[in-house]
């Protein structure tokens, strides 16, 4: 697929060729002081042609493992880019980013602004020179996310796929599970597909942090879509199993209290079991907290302190039979697995009781 409409060589006066690497500054708008405020954006170029790739993080500023999965990748140089050209921001909301905070300082989600305006608020303005720099010379695009404030995510991919290209460029990724939706009017991912740049999203692990496992994953996923797309050697690795559904909910709390909880992220679970027990502050049980359905924990609350209607577990349905096939390879794993270290890892920010 070509449809990029800019050059993705030339940013500004500064010129990037083939089997070239660089670092470029695009700004995306001005402190109250009048100064720019510039995102710095890492390009590199294959010496053959190809399709061009932007991988983008922390769009929500407090959302930092994309941007340690992207950092990862410019120092440690984990492939060679053979064809085409990949685009990297680690920062999109810099601002944000710098306050460690998800939004802008007019507190508007940037994620929800694009592909923006440039007589709009300062969020859409920054969303339209965004997108116009990076969208608007890129081929595909992969915007890498967490859970936010207070939850974590069991590591997803994202995508419309009803769309034959972006669902297999959503296959390649390598993710056991991928979410099927448009996405939220405004968001960057549904803007750049809508504008003809098939995107996804990665959704893995919580804000404030650069969890290792997740940039582990992070890097193999991103490996393998320039795989996918024939820009570096190698064929992309398939997961030990793939689960695709549209069909997700949230299970809430009853009553305020404390939880005990009995399952982490990527568990399955039955319907009918105990997922946490809600007890007074003295440990007194209120309720237990059940699974409405047979499902697997896509996300989860890592807050115990719970009011009514607070979130407690975010659950992904399958097709009958489909969760026992997935429990038999995970069975055929060994412990060292990245699937396995990461589901360990992910599991040491919730303190489960299994029952």
């Amino acid at each position: 697929m070509t449809r990029a409409v800019k050059d993705v060589g030339r940013w500004g006066s500064r010129e990037i060729g083939p089997g070239e690497r660089g670092r470029v500054r695009v700004v995306v708008s001005e402190t109250y002081a009048g100064a720019d405020i510039g995102i710095p954006v890492y390009v590199w170029r294959g010496a053959a042609p190809g399709p061009t790739v932007f991988v983008t993080g922390a769009v929500h500023g407090d959302e930092i493992n994309g941007t340690g999965i992207i950092r990862s990748i410019i120092v440690d140089k984990p492939f060679e880019l053979e064809r085409g050209a990949l685009i990297m921001v680690p920062v999109i909301n810099l601002q944000g980013f710098e306050r460690h905070e998800r939004y802008l300082p007019d507190r508007r989600d940037l994620n929800r602004c694009f592909p923006g305006t440039a007589r709009g608020s300062l969020a859409a303005r920054m969303a339209r020179a965004i997108y116009d720099e990076i969208v608007a010379r890129s081929d595909y695009g992969i915007d890498l996310h967490t859970a936010a404030m207070r939850r974590t995510n069991f590591p997803n991919v994202r995508a419309d796929m009803d769309r034959p290209e972006l669902a297999d460029f959503a296959r390649a990724f390598g993710a056991e599970l991928i979410v099927s939706g448009k996405g939220p009017a405004g968001s960057l991912r549904k803007a750049a597909t809508d504008g003809g740049c098939p995107t996804i999203i990665l959704e893995a692990g919580e804000v404030w942090k650069v969890e290792p496992t997740v940039v582990e994953y992070g890097i193999r996923g991103v490996t393998n879509c320039l795989r996918h797309l024939g820009m570096i050697a190698g064929e992309p690795l398939a997961p030990p199993y793939r689960f695709e559904t549209d069909a997700t909910s949230w299970v809430r709390a009853a009553h305020g209290g404390f939880l005990r909880f009995h399952v982490t992220p990527g568990d399955i679970v039955s319907k009918g079991e105990a997922l946490a027990t809600n007890l007074s502050l003295v440990g007194r049980r209120l309720n237990v907290i059940k699974a409405p359905r047979r499902g697997l924990v896509l996300g989860m609350t890592t807050l115990p302190a719970v009011a009514p209607g607070d979130p407690i577990c975010h659950l992904a349905y399958a097709r009958k039979g489909e969760l026992s096939r997935i429990e038999r390879a995970v069975e055929r794993l060994d412990e060292d697995a990245l699937y396995e270290r990461m589901k360990d890892d992910l599991s040491r920010n919730v303190f489960a009781v299994k029952r």
